[in-house]
């Protein structure tokens, strides 16, 4: 008997028990479903979110001062050549000439451990203190929940106003009292408060971003205490097709502003903005694990009913294993026999579970906004593949078992 009458005749055996070929195709396809559906709805609305926050950070770079950590690399025993940061004039000179299709903000980080204080009450020495300009919050995606953003005069002027987090409202005022128009007092100043972030959370339960104070920039480069700040300029571009080229010409244009000549290489860095992609990407991440292995479990319970299945069959099939071992058949080809049918049932449990996985995928994915229907051939691909795996591992054992029987006692066999 060769390879591919022993194939046919593995399917004739699976068309001849089609009731209980398609209960465990279920059970295969059910895992699959599980499998493909998370990952497809995952795919689904990350990229929904991806669309919803292009313009809050997915398309962002930044130029700051090189070596912004503030510490020399050694390379080789070299030490690294150290640029004079990028100052408040050099900031706003470039925002003044870049006439690119983007916005661009500038802002400055003056303490990550201030303590504020507003009566008798007082916070942790844990708020972070930044300057901040007009274009700030629309550029960063953070969102004013309550009251307004700095007027065109308090940014000119610097004015002691600010926009400040949740946190720091929960620990300052009572539960029904209006934080707009109160003031606070941090590094010795009062600061009346304009407007209220909303809530924003993090990752492992870090309220950092909650804990946030937002002045204006010219305001916060007066409280300097060590030096200038070291600042920070922000463009968001408006098509991500051409951000390499205008990464191109902002690099060029602060090279002018900084006065860098043609053979010094840049004294300041650029790079992608990736706070809100990585955070996106580490969520979705943790998603695709979660995913993963709920399906990977759901499959377990299947490849262990498959092999049950195929373990009945053996049985079953004892006296058709002699005759067939009697009229020549070899264990190899013994063996063949059941694995094809296990790898069948698979297949086919697998091309209904991805079928459905990709129609409940994008529905669950709907709901968070419209956009297109994903097909992740990627993870159907992965799918088909653990099929064959499945399939291998649920019946290797009882092709093994029919293999090795003794074609005598098999005929026997009632």
């Amino acid at each position: 008997m060769n390879l591919v009458e022993n194939i046919k005749e593995g399917l004739r055996s699976i068309k001849a028990n089609l009731l209980r070929t398609v209960l465990t195709g279920l059970i295969i396809a059910i895992g699959i479903t599980s499998l493909v559906g998370m990952l497809t709805a995952i795919d689904g609305i990350k990229y929904q979110i991806e669309n919803s926050l292009s313009s809050l950070g997915a398309n962002n770079f930044d130029i700051r001062s090189k070596g912004f950590s503030g510490r020399r690399s050694n390379v080789g025993g070299v030490e690294e050549k150290v640029y004079p940061p990028i100052d408040y004039k050099e900031a706003t000179r470039f925002k003044e000439i870049y006439d690119e299709p983007a916005n661009v903000t500038i802002f400055a980080s003056v303490s990550f451990a201030t303590e504020v204080k507003r009566g008798s009450k007082k916070t942790n020495p844990n708020i972070r203190v930044t300057g901040g300009d007009e274009n700030y919050f629309r550029i960063k995606g953070s969102i004013i929940e309550k009251g307004r953003n700095f007027s065109n005069v308090e940014t000119q002027y610097g004015a002691n106003v600010a926009i400040v987090g949740t946190e720091l409202v929960k620990a300052l005022f009572n539960e029904n009292e209006d934080p707009l128009g109160q003031q606070i007092a941090f590094f010795g100043r009062k600061y009346t408060i304009v407007g209220v972030l909303e809530a924003q959370g993090g990752l492992g339960g870090d309220n950092a971003p909650d804990r946030a104070i937002i002045i204006p920039l010219i305001n916060a480069n007066t409280l300097a205490r060590s030096g200038g700040l070291r600042y920070i300029i922000t463009v968001a571009g408006e098509n991500p097709a051409v951000m390499e080229r205008e990464m191109g010409e902002a690099t060029g244009l602060m090279r002018k502003v900084r006065g860098d000549e043609v053979i010094q290489e840049n004294s300041f860095e650029v790079s992608k903005s990736q706070s809100l992609s990585d955070s996106l990407e580490e969520v979705t991440g943790y998603l695709r694990i979660g995913g993963f292995g709920i399906g990977f479990i759901t499959l377990l319970g299947a490849a262990v009913g498959l092999m049950n299945i195929m373990m009945v069959s053996v049985t079953e099939r004892t006296r058709e294993i002699g005759v067939r071992k009697a009229l020549g058949a070899t264990p190899l080809r013994i063996r063949q026999q059941f694995l094809i049918e296990a790898i069948v049932i698979c297949q086919l449990g697998g091309i209904l579970g991805a079928f459905l996985g990709i129609l409940i995928g994008n529905v669950v994915a709907s709901f968070i906004g419209s956009g297109g229907f994903i097909i992740p051939w990627f993870w159907i691909m992965v799918a088909f593949i653990i099929c064959a795996v499945v399939g291998l591992s649920s019946g290797f054992y009882p092709a093994y078992k029919a293999s090795k029987l003794d074609p005598i006692d098999a005929l026997r066999f009632e």
